[in-house]
C-alpha cells in the first residue's frame, strides 16, 4: 500500500511517500481502508515534539475510513462501518485505530468532513469544557482564531452560550467567522515570522479586550499562537480567568507571567495537548467529546469548516499551503474514490 512517512531535519519536517505492507490489526485495534484524512499543525511543527526522535515515522493522526478488518476481542464494529477518530499513520491507503477511538461517522457528515471531525474537537471539549470550565454568558478570547482549533473553539463556544472575541492578522477572515459566532474580531499585525521582532507586532490587543468586555477581562482564553502574546493574554484574563496553550506557530517558546496578577487575580494556565496522555486518558477525553459534541454535529448544530480538500497525491502541497496561513478551518486530504 502507499503511505507518507514523516521526519525531521533540523527544525523542517519533511514528507515521503513511500510503499509499506498492509497494517495488521492488533488485540482492540481495527483497519480502515482511508477515505480522508485531515492536517493538523501540530504535527508539522518539529518543535512540537512529536516525532519522537531521529528516523521517520508514518504521517497523519486523524482520520475516516471504512472498517476492513478486526483485531482479536473487537466487538460493536463491522467490515464496511464508517469510522472516524484519532489514529497513527492516516495519511495512507489503510491505517489502525484503537477500537476505543473509534467513532461512527455521522450520516450527515461527507468523509471530507469526518476526516476532520474528530481530533480538532476533541481538543477543544478539553479546552473549552473539561479543563476549561466555559459556562453560557461568559467571555471566550481565541487567538489566531482562523485556525483549525481556533473555528471549532468558536463553534462550540458559540453553542455554549459563551461571547466570542477572536484575533486574527486578516479582517476577511474574521468577517467570515461572524455567522458561525464570533461576536467580535480584533485586528492584529501579522507576526511575520519567529522570534522577538514578531512579539512587539502581535502581542497589542489588551485594550479592545478590555473595551469589549466592560473593563472586566475574558473568563477564557485559548492561546493558538505561542510565546508572543502569552504575557497580553495573561493581561486580558478576568478575576478566576483561565488561559489554555494549545500551540506555538510563531515559535515562541517562553512568555513573561505577570506573578501578581497571577496570585491576586486567582488566574489558572493550563496546557493542552495529548503527547504525554496515557491510553486510558485518551480514551477519557473520546468519552468527553462523545458525550459533549457529536451530538452537536450530528444533529447539525456544528459542521466542520473545510477550506480545501487535496488529493492524496497532493499532501506535500496541502502541507505548504498550511504553512502559508492562508486558510480558514481545516484542510483534508481526499484518500481512495
Amino acid at each position: 500500500m502507499k503511505r507518507y512517512a514523516i521526519r525531521t531535519t533540523g527544525d523542517v519536517t519533511i514528507l515521503d511517500l513511500n510503499e509499506a505492507p498492509m497494517p495488521l490489526p492488533g488485540p482492540g485495534e481495527v483497519r480502515l481502508r482511508m477515505r480522508a484524512a485531515s492536517l493538523n499543525r501540530g504535527e508539522f511543527i518539529a518543535g512540537h515534539g512529536l516525532h519522537g526522535g531521529a528516523g521517520a515515522k508514518p504521517a497523519g493522526i486523524e482520520g475516516a475510513g471504512e472498517v476492513d478488518a478486526l483485531g482479536a476481542g473487537v466487538t460493536g464494529v463491522s467490515p464496511g462501518d464508517r469510522i472516524m477518530g484519532r489514529c497513527s499513520g492516516a495519511f495512507a491507503e489503510y491505517a489502525l485505530i484503537q477500537a476505543a477511538e473509534a467513532l461512527p461517522v455521522p450520516p450527515r457528515l461527507s468523509w471530507e468532513q469526518a476526516g476532520c471531525a474528530s481530533l480538532v474537537y476533541m481538543t477543544v471539549q478539553d479546552m473549552l469544557i473539561g479543563q476549561g470550565r466555559l459556562r453560557a454568558g461568559e467571555w471566550l478570547l481565541v487567538t489566531g482564531v482562523s485556525s483549525g482549533v481556533g473555528v471549532a473553539a468558536v463553534q462550540v463556544g458559540h453553542a455554549l452560550g459563551a461571547k466570542l472575541i477572536g484575533t486574527s492578522g486578516s479582517a476577511e477572515k474574521l468577517a467570515r467567522l461572524k455567522p458561525l459566532g464570533l461576536d467580535a474580531g480584533i485586528l492584529t499585525a501579522r507576526s511575520g515570522g519567529q522570534g522577538n521582532a514578531a512579539q512587539g507586532n502581535a502581542a497589542r490587543f489588551r485594550d479592545e479586550v478590555m473595551r469589549l468586555t466592560g473593563e472586566q477581562g475574558v473568563n477564557l482564553i485559548v492561546n493558538n499562537v505561542g510565546g508572543s502574546v502569552f504575557a497580553e493574554c495573561i493581561r486580558c484574563l478576568a478575576f478566576e480567568g483561565r488561559l489554555a496553550t494549545v500551540g506555538y506557530v510563531d515559535g515562541v517558546m517562553k512568555g513573561e507571567i505577570d506573578i501578581e496578577a497571577l496570585h491576586a487575580r486567582r488566574l489558572q494556565l493550563f496546557g493542552v495537548s495529548n503527547k504525554l496522555r496515557s491510553p486510558a486518558e485518551r480514551a477519557a477525553n473520546v468519552r468527553g467529546f462523545v458525550a459533549d459534541l457529536l451530538p452537536l454535529i450530528a444533529g447539525g448544530r456544528i459542521t466542520p469548516v473545510i477550506d480545501r480538500v487535496f488529493d492524496f497525491a497532493e499532501l506535500p502541497e496541502a502541507k505548504r499551503y498550511m504553512e502559508s496561513n492562508a486558510h480558514l478551518g481545516k484542510i483534508v486530504v481526499r484518500i481512495g474514490g
